[in-house]
């Protein structure tokens, strides 16, 4: 397979699963505002922190508010890691790869790119933004359903699951990471009852509510949700579950050796960690070494398997601002 090839399809997963991280976390983080008394509200401003884009929000935008930050997220062009940025660049990377994804999942990228930039103004409204986000979150589910039942489960298949299940991995993190540091205050104090509430959010962030309480089958509490989300093996998007699809897809591709030392030193970090005995500042470190570790997975795997493919010819790759 071409080295230029395999880094299109890698980053069109990438892009495509970015989109809809970012919709998911705009629409739990609106109706976690509403569930909160006023003065326990996170605010907006964990969003730009999830996404690593703090500096390049605060040059374009002269407050945190909720419609400032509703638009960097969803539609402006001049943050890459928007929405509409992803998709265009999703589609962008899909366009010179056609010969080897379904058409139909071609002509779902480009309905998608059309319903996520015609449908701006609903996505700022608060009354239209729940159904706008919901149409994007799933837009990408048909394309993701798409490719895994209708593309031929080769060398591409295994990149494209690859950059799917990566760029999963890399948003548990910021998410638990931005999150849990907003909860802690609060443990001990008057507002400990909506504890709950939160870490409920932190769940719905990754549409984890329902399978955490079918595999737990607990109440949500803090220790066990960051068990479940680092070390559940059958949850999809829980890092040691994202991990070990990675690390199948690598299996499969040859000059291996170097990516797959990596993968299994972050399996081993994340397996035996004892996630639900760390307090805050541990955690902080703890996740600050993953994310290291994951972003030189990722440069090892463009040096192993990309670094032939020219600039010119990937023009929409880029990973996330603070990656």
């Amino acid at each position: 397979m071409l080295s230029r090839v395999a880094q299109q399809t890698y980053w069109m997963a990438r892009y495509v699963e970015r989109a809809e991280n970012t919709a998911r976390i705009i629409n739990v983080n609106t109706h976690l505002l509403l569930d909160m008394p006023h003065k326990a509200t996170p605010g907006w401003e964990p969003l730009i922190e999830i996404t690593g884009s703090e500096a390049l929000f605060h040059r374009i935008y002269p407050e945190v508010t909720e419609r400032n930050v509703v638009r960097f997220l969803i539609g402006d062009e001049t943050n890459p890691g928007s929405i509409l940025s992803s998709i265009a660049k999703a589609r962008e990377n899909a366009r010179t790869i056609r010969d080897i994804i379904p058409r139909e999942a071609w002509e779902q990228l480009n309905a998608l790119h059309l319903i996520t930039k015609s449908g701006l103004q609903a996505g700022l409204s608060q009354r239209r933004r729940h159904e706008y986000l919901r149409d994007i979150i799933m837009g990408v589910q048909q394309i993701t359903g798409l490719l895994a039942g209708t593309m031929t489960h080769d060398h591409g298949y295994d990149f494209l699951r690859m950059g799917r299940n990566l760029e999963r991995a890399d948003m548990t993190t910021r998410i638990i990471d931005v999150r849990s540091a907003d909860l802690l205050p609060m443990e001990s104090g008057s507002l400990g009852p909506f504890e709950t509430i939160q870490w409920m959010s932190v769940l719905k962030s990754l549409t984890a509510y329902q399978m955490y309480r079918r595999e737990v089958q607990g109440p949500v509490r803090r220790r066990a949700v960051l068990a479940f989300l680092f070390q559940s093996r059958q949850f999809p998007r829980a890092l040691y579950h994202c991990l070990r699809e990675a690390e199948s897809c690598l299996q499969h591709l040859p000059r291996n050796d170097t990516p797959l030392r990596t993968l299994a030193h972050l399996q081993r970090t994340v397996n035996e960690a004892q996630v639900n005995k760390l307090e805050q500042q541990d955690l902080h470190r703890f996740i600050d070494d993953l994310e290291l570790g994951l972003a030189d997975l990722d440069r090892q795997i463009a040096t192993t398997y990309f670094d032939l493919a020219t600039t010119a010819e990937t023009p929409a790759v880029a990973a996330q601002p603070n990656a």
